[in-house]
């Protein structure tokens, strides 16, 4: 069999090939994100700064901002364990490797066949040789480049997507870190309150023995008890369901043996003031929905390019012999090169029909992506305003709870000296009690709002460097 040399003609298709690339129609550039925030917002007028924000220093790393390393290895473990991330992670992959299909026609096809065959050999030919065919689709109008770069904005906003879960992530195991931290504290006020109504009715039962009280004070003293132990049971359950849920974040299994911070880390510094809205331009999913719209954007120039005809260029080679019989072309190596038209006439309004739904779901991509930032808004705003009101409502918790001590205290001591009932006392205490309660609940509220405005901005509070 013959090797099989370059042809000469391909110089000539090269240059050919040149030419029309030089010809061929640039593709449109899509809307950027202003663009498309003026088409699909333009009824809503966004503030330069969101609302509800104090004066302080950003912060640089949001979750480094709480001074807690615990939870930061809870994060770290969470996204590297999470079997949802780990799908995620996977259909990034596979987004990017169907970009990578949708360019490779731009690139020629070489296909080689080849053959070797004896006289008794397949179908008794005796022919052997080998067949060299090259080619390749001009696109001239644009239609597979349109194609690419849609894979390309899919490829992009299914990375941005997995990015959103990632932080999404972090909140969900922050907040379920808060939770577990808050319940221990419950339970450990439910236990000092414990611990004074046994003295209560230590004291109650004291009093009896000398005459000054009576046993409803001690039935009484006792219920308390019992009601503040129902009490805490229910925190203990609550507490075991907060770590099964944490421990299922972390990819761990549900046993609620994860060890989580005795106290509420450090509450971060204030918002800074003059938070600029266009911070939300880096939250992944909003970067999402734009490559979105620009992905819908490209299939409409892909279906608009498919109305138009489809020019094709082949060159090949071939070596053919026989042991059987004389080949009637005696010239070897056969070299060819050609070119196709295609040009569709009449699909019965299909490929019109194509551009149409094309278009349509460009329209649904627009106005996916104003659903999408005005949830970011809303969620951003809502954020700074929980996380300001959790802030207040400490403050006056903690004032109200100083009156509440105080008050228990005189209660107390007028129950020992026998000038008042022991009603009155579970009453002060009952107060008491819910007082410390909600301070706790405030207190994991305002990192709970914290995390979410971190969530909501897509980051710290500075914005990202280029």
């Amino acid at each position: 069999m013959m090797p099989i040399a370059m042809p000469r003609v391909l110089p000539v298709a090269a240059a050919f090939t040149a030419a029309l690339l030089v010809t061929s129609c640039a593709l449109k550039t899509p809307p950027d994100a202003a663009a498309i925030k003026a088409e699909s917002m333009s009824a809503v007028k966004v503030p330069d700064q969101f609302k509800g924000v104090t004066s302080a220093a950003p912060a640089d790393n949001w979750l480094a901002s709480f001074h807690d390393d615990q939870l930061t290895a809870a994060v770290n473990e969470a996204i590297a364990n999470n079997p949802d991330l780990r799908v995620g992670a996977a259909r990034v992959e596979q987004a990017m490797l169907y970009a990578k299909l949708a360019g490779a026609r731009l690139y020629p096809s070489v296909d080689l066949l080849g053959r070797a065959g004896l006289k008794l050999s397949g179908d008794n030919s005796g022919l052997q040789g080998a067949i060299l065919s090259i080619g390749w689709e001009v696109d001239l109008w644009g239609r597979v480049r349109s194609g690419r770069a849609a894979a390309a904005a899919d490829a992009t906003s299914a990375e941005a997507d997995f990015v959103y879960v990632q932080q999404s992530m972090a909140a969900m195991v922050a907040r379920a870190w808060f939770l577990a931290t808050e319940a221990g504290l419950q339970a450990e006020q439910a236990r000092a309150t414990i611990t004074s109504s046994e003295d209560l009715v230590r004291l109650a039962e004291t009093r009896s023995q000398v005459g000054v009280g009576n046993d409803e004070d001690i039935y009484v003293a006792r219920a308390a008890v019992g009601t503040s132990r129902d009490v805490l049971r229910q925190i203990e359950l609550s507490r075991e369901q907060a770590i099964r849920a944490l421990e299922i974040l972390i990819g761990r299994y549900p046993a609620a043996a994860a060890v989580v911070s005795p106290k509420l880390p450090g509450q971060p510094a204030e918002v800074p003031a003059g938070l600029p809205s266009q911070l939300l331009e880096r939250r992944p999913d909003v970067i999402a929905a734009e490559r979105r719209v620009a992905a819908a954007f490209h299939r409409v120039g892909e279906a608009k390019a498919a109305r138009l005809p489809t020019i094709s260029l082949t060159a090949g080679a071939s070596v053919i012999s026989s042991e059987l019989f004389v080949l009637k072309e005696r010239d070897n190596p056969i070299w060819n090169l050609g070119a196709g038209l295609l040009a569709p006439l009449y699909r019965g309004g299909a490929l019109k029909t194509q551009v149409e739904i094309r278009t349509s779901e460009q329209k649904q991509a627009v106005a996916a992506y104003a659903s999408i930032g005005l949830r970011a808004f809303a969620e951003v705003e809502n954020a700074l305003s929980s996380e300001l009101a959790a802030r207040e409502r400490e403050a006056i918790l903690a004032e109200t709870l100083t009156n509440n001590q105080r008050a228990y205290d005189v209660v107390q001591t007028q129950f020992r000296v026998g000038s008042t009932d022991l009603r009155y006392v579970n009453q002060r205490q009952l107060a008491l009690q819910s007082n410390q309660s909600a301070l706790i609940r405030a207190q994991s509220e305002q990192r709970v709002q914290r995390v979410n405005l971190h969530l909501a901005l897509g980051g710290s509070f500075a914005p990202k460097q280029p």
